[in-house]
This record gives C-alpha cells, sequence and structure tokens, in this order.
C-alpha cells in the first residue's frame, strides 16, 4: 500500500505538530534602562479627540495616581521590568503639576497615560507558544485609543486599574504570593505569562497539564476539578485556547504512527485474530468518510519497519483508548479531551503518560457539567454527535508555580519550558 498524506480526522493527536507548538520563543521581559516613554502619536491624536485630562482631572494629589505608581512600581513581578522607571516618570511629572500651571498639569496627564498604556500593553501581550485558534481568545483591549477610553470612561479609576492589573484570580494569588516573597522569581514570572490569556469571568474550562488537574468555571469561579492524564515528555501536551462545542458518544479512535507500528509488528507474529480481537480496522485514507481497507492489502512488513505509514482505527468498545466519550475542540494540532480504560492512571502522581491529548478521570461527570444533564448517548452507533447548549471556551496551559499556605511551591518541570529559578520542589500534585 501507499503512504497517505494526513488530512487529520478527530482521533489522532498529532503529535509532530504538539510538540512544534511549544518552539516558539520565549518573549523576555524589558530590560531596566530602556526607554519607556517613547513619543507614541497614538496618545497626541488621543488628546487631539479628547479635550480633557484623565488622571488630574482636579489636582495633582488624585488618590489614583498613588495606586497607578504601587503598580508600575510592583510591574517586574508581570515581567514588565520598566515599570519602576516608568513610576518614577509619573512621580516628577506629578511634582511639576504641583505648580497648579494648566501646562503641567496637561503634560502629567499624557505622561501618566504613556505609562499606564505601555504597562496595560504588556499585560494584553499574547501567552508565548499558545495557539489561539480564534482570536477573541486572545488578550483583548491593546490598542491605546482604547487603554485611554477604557480609562477616561472608568466609573472608578482605582477599580479599572485594579482589573486591568489583575486578568483572573489565579494570576492575581500567585503575583501576589510572588510580591509577599520579595522578588521576582523567574519560574513565576513565566508562569504568570501563562495564566494572562486565562479569562476572568464566564464559563469555562482550564486544562493545566503542569498541575495535571482540569478545572471547571462558572462566573470566573472553579466549581469542580478532576485529575487528568497529559502528555509525556517527547509529546508535551501544547498549550491551546479554543471553544468547545460537541461531544462524541462511542467515538472512534485513531492510532498515532508509533503505535501503528507495534500493531503491524503484533500482527506478524499473531495474524487476522490480533486485529478482530482488539477491534482494529485499516483505513483507506485519513478523510472522516474513509472506507475500510482488507488487511490483505497491506504490506505489513513495511509498516512494521516504518517505511510505509497507513492509518489504523480501533471501534468502540471496552478497551478503546477514547473510553466512551470525546470531547474535540478546533486545532490543527488534533488535540483533544476523552474518556479512557485506565483508570488506574489516576492513582499516580505523576501523569505524563499521554501521547499529547487529555485523558480525564471522570468524563461522565464532564459530560453532565457540559449538557446540563446526564450524558446518556442515544444509540450504539459510532461516533455520535451531541451539540452543547452554548459553546465553552477551553484554555490548556501548564504551569509549575502553585500557592500553598499563602507559599510558592514549584512542581516538576517536564516540557522544559521553565527558566532557572525556583529553589523548592513540591513533592504531590
Amino acid at each position: 500500500m501507499m503512504a497517505w498524506p494526513k488530512t487529520l480526522v478527530a482521533g489522532t493527536c498529532a503529535l509532530a505538530f504538539a510538540t512544534a507548538a511549544f518552539a516558539q520563543p520565549a518573549v523576555s521581559p524589558m530590560p531596566f534602562g530602556t526607554p519607556v516613554v517613547s513619543a507614541d502619536p497614538a496618545i497626541a491624536a488621543f488628546y487631539q479627540r479628547w479635550p480633557h485630562r484623565i488622571w488630574l482631572k482636579a489636582s495633582a494629589d488624585e488618590p489614583a495616581i498613588t495606586q497607578l505608581i504601587a503598580i508600575l512600581e510592583r510591574a517586574p513581578f508581570d515581567g514588565f521590568a520598566a515599570g519602576p522607571q516608568l513610576a518614577a516618570q509619573v512621580r516628577d511629572a506629578v511634582a511639576r503639576a504641583h505648580s497648579g500651571q494648566p501646562a503641567d498639569l496637561d503634560a502629567a496627564d499624557r505622561t501618566i497615560s504613556a505609562a499606564w498604556v505601555a504597562y496595560v500593553q504588556h499585560m494584553k501581550r499574547p501567552t508565548p507558544g499558545m495557539v489561539y485558534v480564534f482570536p477573541v481568545l486572545a488578550p483583548q483591549g491593546a490598542r491605546t485609543d482604547q487603554i485611554l477610553l477604557n480609562a477616561a470612561n472608568a466609573p472608578s479609576l482605582p477599580a479599572y486599574m485594579a482589573a486591568a492589573a489583575s486578568p483572573n484570580a489565579m494570576y492575581a494569588q500567585l503575583r501576589d504570593a510572588a510580591v509577599a516573597s520579595g522578588s521576582p522569581d523567574p519560574r513565576v514570572v513565566a508562569n504568570l505569562d501563562r495564566l494572562r490569556s486565562i479569562p476572568a469571568t464566564g464559563k469555562f474550562i482550564v486544562v493545566d497539564s503542569g498541575t495535571q488537574v482540569m478545572t471547571m468555571f462558572e462566573s470566573g469561579r472553579p466549581v469542580d476539578s478532576m485529575k487528568i492524564v497529559v502528555g509525556k515528555t517527547e509529546y508535551p501536551t501544547p498549550m491551546i485556547a479554543s471553544v468547545m462545542y460537541y461531544i462524541v458518544y462511542n467515538p472512534y479512535w485513531n492510532a498515532p504512527d508509533h503505535l501503528v507500528r507495534k500493531i503491524a509488528q503484533n500482527y506478524l507474529s499473531m495474524g487476522e485474530g490480533y486485529l478482530k480481537s482488539r477491534g482494529y480496522q485499516v483505513m483507506k485514507d485519513w478523510t472522516a468518510a474513509s472506507a475500510v481497507v482488507p488487511s490483505s492489502e497491506v504490506n505489513w512488513k513495511a509498516v512494521a519497519s516504518g517505511k510505509e505509514q497507513i492509518r489504523i482505527r480501533q471501534k468502540p468498545q471496552d478497551d478503546n483508548s477514547m473510553g466512551d466519550l470525546k470531547f474535540p475542540f478546533p486545532n490543527s494540532l488534533d488535540i483533544f479531551l476523552h474518556d479512557t480504560p485506565h483508570k488506574e492512571y489516576f492513582a499516580k502522581a505523576n501523569r505524563n503518560l499521554s501521547n499529547g491529548c487529555v485523558r480525564l478521570e471522570d468524563a461522565r461527570r464532564f459530560g453532565r457539567w457540559l449538557l446540563g444533564a446526564e450524558p446518556r448517548e442515544p444509540s450504539d452507533d459510532a461516533e455520535i454527535q451531541v451539540q452543547l447548549p452554548r459553546g465553552v471556551p477551553v484554555y490548556l496551559t501548564y504551569t509549575t508555580a502553585q500557592v500553598r499556605d499563602g507559599k510558592i511551591a514549584y512542581l516538576a518541570d517536564p516540557y522544559r519550558l521553565d527558566p532557572a529559578g525556583g529553589t523548592s520542589k513540591a513533592g504531590s500534585r
């Protein structure tokens, strides 16, 4: 048989693509000494259309200025090393504004706006290495005019700034613990970078391959969680932001290439009975409507040696690697969540055991949360898709730092994404 090009079908974790997703270079924080407030023409253009001050409406002693300076001085913990320099510039401008002269007040207001825009744009950067399937899932509102309009129209500047500086509760908890520790650990900064894309409100899912836990959120608060099995070190589960629209009952499982070679080796030693007992089928191609090919047409020696590639899928049955339920979401890496017959894996402390996709401790409980009702198969047919009441955002991330009893504990870093730092190790997950 010829080796077929893969038009990916849901059911195989695309390991090469998943690994490549981590190959993007990390974004380094801005070093001290970098010019931080440049002559941004967008700020000048904004003030031409908005002939009012945003920050110094009455005097140079607005309480919001004190809060802004504190946020900027803390900004190295957000990975924004220029924050203290900006804070010093704001202080100098506000000191000059105490003259009460309109020109000094106007100049200070623009200096404060430039500092705030620089900080917010840093906080609104996409997470390095995360695949945003839908652009709207990336942090929004990074344009200069958007930032300044939000500030100008905020009912409460302090409340607005506090929200902008804390993208979500997980971020704020980890950052606050880092601040209490006294210095910005590079590992914590890297972890915060991965948390920035998670929303603050709404119903969504966080799949964390670092802690090996999936958490379900409603109104921005965790309501349930469960253990998960995630990708091995050589097949890391990538970081993805997408939306889940449906679930699949009685899914097929498509074997990845390295397992297809093992299946071929077993076929050569055990014959046709091996395929039938495990429900394996050879497929003509990688399309969803592919026909089944007789095993007699396969050059099994070439497949076993890796010289030829074929598609093998497993029919729904008790030992199907997908279990009873699959939870796909759009992504080009062919990553999804699914049930598993191997419940013994969830008793392990280290659950980096999959080929990239995510196995769930309790798929039916997760299905109940998604559907709002008990998940029941409409029939015994294979690959039955059932629409969710509404799409649910799903964020696959990777955190290796947690807050425990107010202090930061570090987990293992099997995917080698963390910079040096963080001397303590947590022994449990």
